[in-house]
């Protein structure tokens, strides 16, 4: 079973306050094509790279860190899933880690149950849930491969500051923000996969993560 964990892009939708709205039109129209008999169509999208459900390279908080071309594969393909279940909270620190060990080379999805507000206003409101500093120094340690979460920000967006985004990504582990339906994915036994395309320059960029169960 395959579950999908990403929010469609549409056009003209918000996925962070501040940020441009995805553009999508077509750059060739199935009326306007040049080929005699064949009717086909050439989409064109204008975004930026944090739309929808989307990864961060270490390029995103450091200028000499990988961008989505040089981001290691095997830490965004099939990657066994520990889930950390965070419903209700609104900082998730290290005490809901359980065991470090379970952690390492794993991909860590944090289901805070906030994606149930996508789409709507409250979606972006400052009270979101994100991740304490210490939690984000215990995946570090722990050798994790990638995190994910379903919330605004893996960071508190009140503070001017993004400690989590820089331990994380200063380690080279990428993040996934915006994610979805992880109350569907099983606390251990699935696998994710969420590749962006290799986009030099590119800090960060929309993906299809899927996780993969049984």
């Amino acid at each position: 079973m395959f579950i999908d964990l990403s929010h469609p892009v549409t056009n003209g939708m918000t996925t962070y306050p501040g940020l441009p709205e995805p553009l999508i039109t077509t750059h060739t129209s199935r009326r306007d094509g040049p080929l005699v008999d064949i009717s086909y169509e050439i989409a064109r999208v204008d975004l930026v790279g944090n739309t929808g459900t989307y990864v961060d390279s270490p390029f995103h908080f450091d200028a000499d860190g990988a961008d989505m071309a040089d981001l290691p594969v095997e830490r965004l393909l099939n990657v066994p899933i520990v889930m950390i279940r965070a419903a209700d909270e609104r900082t998730v620190g290290p005490d809901l880690l359980g065991d470090p060990a379970r952690l390492w080379g794993k991909a860590v999805l944090v289901h805070t149950g906030w994606s149930s507000r996508w789409g709507s206003p409250a979606y972006s409101e400052p009270d979101h849930p994100y991740l304490v500093s210490d939690l984000a120094d215990a995946l570090v340690a722990a050798n994790v491969a990638v995190v994910g979460i379903d919330s605004l920000d893996i960071d508190d967006t009140s503070r001017p500051t993004r400690p989590v985004h820089h331990t994380l990504l200063g380690a080279g582990i990428p993040i996934i923000e915006h994610l979805t339906n992880l109350d569907r994915v099983p606390d251990i036994g699935a696998r994710l996969t969420a590749l962006p395309p290799p986009i030099r320059g590119m800090t960060s960029f929309p993906v299809r993560a899927i996780a993969a169960v049984g």
